[in-house]
């Protein structure tokens, strides 16, 4: 009985902080990463499945940060840059993290036409429904509220474990895959690590989990609890459900008959004639929830990010009398997202890779501010990083910055294609 109530004493304070961790990371699982990880499988194999295990740590050190920087100093990180770097530095910052950013959602919308299209709905029905859709939840529902129901949309992510148990995978080879690096030379396999090492983490993600731990009130005693949360988002977008199996299911459908894809659409339609169409429609519905999630969670960001760097009123839950500016913003990033992938003759591919080559420029700044403001402790105060962060953060940072310079260098270089 006593043991029974220990675990309830820790379980109940978990549920009640749970849901930032989770609900960022999970979301960079987005149509951009489902399709670098769907080509991964499928030229691959399971040959690749060993970086998750070291982007996971990446993933959870950075975000980590993130967390403990928004508990112990109740700000966002625009509001904290904005403090000690000055407007100048923080105007600049907003502007391109808005221009990467908007990138990101017009990939996000179109991965929700795609999904459509896939399941069998025109793709302006799709679009228009999601972005109304995600459009209301934000702008009529609560803290709470929204939370629950993007916590409950990664729940449909366990569509794509459901898909790679459909494709009958040799599990033995997948775990000792995970653990036997098998590092290749060919520039080919060398540019698709460095891309999904480079989409692990987002500059978006790093001010939206310190945003939501503000927005949902939390303090520096739910600091346990908080840094649990990240740690099992962390292990939730890499692994159970999320981009182990996303690789699993093409890993053993498509690389096998040498399907060559580029796209994550393209994966789940050549999974039907050979997995079956269940693992097709499953794969599908996860691209779609994907893009749902993403779609309402990457604009919602960065409408907070930009009200909260100039001192606007930027919680979810306020109405548009008293938070203007952030919901204006927010209304105007669904709006443009949405139309723009409905609006004939737009080339995205150009849109997006210009979005990819200034978050080449933005991470790294953003990693840079990062790391000055949590070892200063009249920010922090006791909670500066210890020396082991330092060190992993510190290495996690130049791995980012090195791999974004390379990328940014590739897509610059005649012929380049950037990041995929």
């Amino acid at each position: 009985m006593e043991r029974r109530q220990r675990f309830w004493d820790r379980l109940l304070p978990f549920l009640a902080v749970m849901g930032p961790g989770i609900i960022t990371m999970n979301v960079d699982n987005d149509p951009g990463g489902i399709t670098t990880y769907s080509v991964m499988g499928a030229r691959y194999g399971y040959r690749m499945l060993w970086t998750l295990i070291p982007m996971t740590i990446l993933l959870a050190v950075v975000q980590e940060m993130s967390a403990r920087m928004g508990l112990a100093t109740g700000k966002g990180l625009g509001d904290l840059i904005r403090e000690r770097f000055g407007l100048r530095v923080t105007v600049l910052v907003m502007a391109l993290l808005v221009l990467t950013n908007f990138g990101t959602i017009l990939a996000e919308f179109a991965g929700v036409a795609a999904a459509g299209q896939l399941l069998g709905i025109p793709a302006w029905i799709a679009v228009l429904v999601v972005g109304a859709s995600v459009w209301w939840l934000v702008v009529r529902g609560s803290y709470r509220f929204v939370e629950r129901v993007m916590l409950a949309l990664t729940v449909l992510y366990f569509a794509y474990p459901a898909s790679a148990w459909l494709a009958h995978p040799d599990w033995g080879l997948v775990l000792r895959s995970l653990v036997r690096p098998a590092l290749e030379t060919q520039p080919a396999y060398v540019n698709l690590l460095m891309t999904a090492i480079g989409t692990t983490i987002a500059p978006w993600m790093i001010f939206y989990q310190q945003a939501l731990t503000i927005d949902k009130g939390l303090t520096w005693d739910d600091y346990p609890a908080a840094r649990a949360d990240t740690y099992i988002g962390a292990f939730m977008t890499n692994f159970v459900p999320g981009t182990l199996f996303m690789i699993v299911a093409c890993a053993a459908v498509l690389y096998p008959a040498g399907i060559r894809i580029e796209t994550a659409a393209q994966a789940a339609q050549a999974l039907a004639p050979l997995a079956g169409r269940y693992a097709a429609l499953l794969f599908a519905v996860g691209l779609l929830n994907a893009a749902t999630l993403s779609a309402s969670v990457v604009p919602l960001s960065t409408a907070h990010v930009v009200a909260e760097a100039f001192g606007w009123e930027s919680r979810v839950g306020r109405r548009f009398r008293e938070a203007p500016a952030f919901l204006g913003l927010y209304t105007a990033f669904i709006l443009l997202g949405a139309l723009s992938v409905l609006w004939p003759g737009l080339n995205l591919i150009e849109v997006m890779l210009v979005s990819q080559l200034v978050n080449g420029i933005v991470l790294p700044l953003v990693l840079v501010f990062m790391l000055i403001l949590i070892n200063d402790r009249a920010v922090m105060g006791p909670h500066v990083n210890t020396r082991w962060q330092n060190l992993l953060a510190g290495a996690g940072a130049v791995l980012l910055v090195g791999i974004d310079l390379v990328l940014l260098v590739q897509s610059l270089l005649p012929g380049g294609t950037g990041p995929a």
